[in-house]
């Protein structure tokens, strides 16, 4: 998300919280600690590398190198999906590192679940020698990504017009809380935009707008900008030139509730939040049941009216001539959910789901986020990939296994692999030098004067086995 701060790229704005806590399912400290989260000698890490290359060589942007200036999730966002699709990104990192690494509370997931398949380099961009280094990573890049306000990057000699005289062919991905207009300088948070556009107000009941459960602006708005640079790319093969992408969490937002505004320009009636809303279909709801549990149940056309009445033997409901069609028991909502309610209540969820399940009906359990890490269907398919995380992506402090969510997509019936880790601060500083050119000694002086580090660098991939 932009930063609300316009000095430098380690200046971290506040985030928007999600939950009141943070899922601690099970996870235990690894005991690969040099893989997860202490720094192996630069031969080990070059090693890694070479394994990295090797996986990335069958995925679609293998031979692509991103290079990237975020913090947060919206930039993060954009460059795992790239990374996920075989591209090689670069996260460029202040010597103390991201200031995400060390959120707690509803921000203490973000590092950790955005910056997989990524490689780090710290480095003081402010100093020349600093700077330098970035120019001859981005001379010979294909997209650079960055999410901090308007004129950080001008501040830091990176402006677009010295990028665009470096690299011609620089596909260059912004991600701003506006897009160029009258709000372009004000601040925006995920939260911000929710409120001011629409979304907190469809959310909550009335009176209480309300966020949504999770930064949905932000991981949008990075998958906006990274189809935007898929497109780019895709243009200059023709062009030969880059050219610029800009992605906006506001716009973002408005997207998101343009189907709103559209029923309104319909019907000329404003659409109610959702938990007042007419829905449009007449068994569309949460149901309490037995024991106090709750489940999610619908029927939403006629034939799964049938199946449902026949299923349950409710015979006088299936003949009621007011229940005929959708539309109909969409009117008789007020007295017949009741009803509902009150049959359903002598079931426990597990009856009901069974039962709905059998008989094709749609039906869902009410899921915390904790409880997916043991979802059957998700460690069935590979939705879960096991992952070693290190101490510094997260206030735990120490190295952490556990699972991590994968990007929802398939490519020949695969899902993109995890290939590394999110790296460990400044863990492949070294070996990026290296292929930058930098000589054995140029590299320790370049520590010695406090212009990267930390010293040692490397890392394996932190793929859990």
């Amino acid at each position: 998300m932009p930063n609300p701060a316009a000095s430098a790229p380690d200046a971290a704005g506040p985030s928007s919280p999600t939950s009141p806590t943070s899922p601690t399912r099970p996870v235990r400290p690894s005991s690969h600690e040099d893989r997860a989260g202490h720094a192996e000698p630069a031969g080990a890490a070059r090693a890694s590398a070479a394994r990295d290359a090797a996986a990335a060589e069958a995925l679609p942007l293998a031979g692509v190198r991103v290079v990237e200036f975020t913090h947060m999730v919206m930039g993060p966002t954009c460059g795992m999906i790239l990374g996920d699709l075989g591209a090689d990104v670069i996260k460029v990192e202040p010597l103390d590192g991201d200031n995400t690494r060390r959120l707690l509370g509803s921000g203490a997931g973000f590092f950790a679940t955005f910056n997989r398949n990524k490689r780090s380099l710290a480095v003081d961009v402010k100093a020349p020698r600093g700077r330098e280094i970035v120019l001859r990573l981005l001379a010979g890049a294909d997209v650079f990504s960055e999410n901090f306000k308007a004129g950080t990057m001008d501040k830091l000699g990176l402006s677009a017009t010295v990028l665009e005289r470096l690299n011609p062919r620089l596909v260059r991905v912004s991600h701003k809380g506006f897009l160029p207009g009258p709000y372009e300088r004000r601040t925006a948070l995920d939260e911000v935009v929710q409120m001011m556009g629409g979304l907190a107000y469809m959310t909550g009941p009335e009176g209480r707008p309300l966020r949504a459960g999770t930064s949905v602006n932000d991981i949008m708005g990075g998958l906006f900008g990274a189809l935007g640079a898929l497109a780019a790319l895709r243009r200059r093969e023709a062009t030969g030139r880059g050219g610029e992408v800009a992605s906006a969490l506001f716009e973002n937002n408005v997207f998101l509730v343009a189907q709103h505004m559209m029923q309104f320009a319909l019907t000329g009636r404003p659409a109610a939040p959702m938990p007042s809303r007419i829905s449009a279909w007449a068994v569309y709801d949460v149901f309490t049941v037995r024991d106090g549990a709750q489940i999610f149940l619908a029927a939403v056309s006629d034939t799964q009216w049938a199946l449902l009445c026949r299923e349950f033997g409710f015979d006088d409901l299936a003949a009621d001539p007011r229940l005929a069609s959708n539309n109909d028991r969409v009117r008789a909502r007020d007295w017949m959910l009741p009803r509902l309610r009150e049959r359903f209540a002598a079931f426990t969820a597990a009856e009901l789901a069974a039962r709905f399940d059998a008989v094709g009906l749609p039906y869902a359990p009410i899921t915390r986020p904790e409880d997916l890490f043991d979802d059957p269907h998700l460690l069935a398919t590979g939705g879960l990939a096991e992952v070693d995380l290190p101490a510094d992506v997260s206030g735990a402090g120490h190295p952490v296994h556990t699972r991590t969510a994968l990007l929802p997509l398939a490519l020949d019936g695969q899902r993109l692999p995890l290939r590394h880790a999110p790296p460990a601060l400044g863990a492949d500083t070294d070996v990026l030098l290296g292929e930058l050119g930098y000589s054995a000694d140029e590299i320790d002086a370049l520590h010695r004067d406090g212009i990267v580090g930390p010293r040692e660098s490397g890392r394996e991939s932190g793929v859990g086995r």
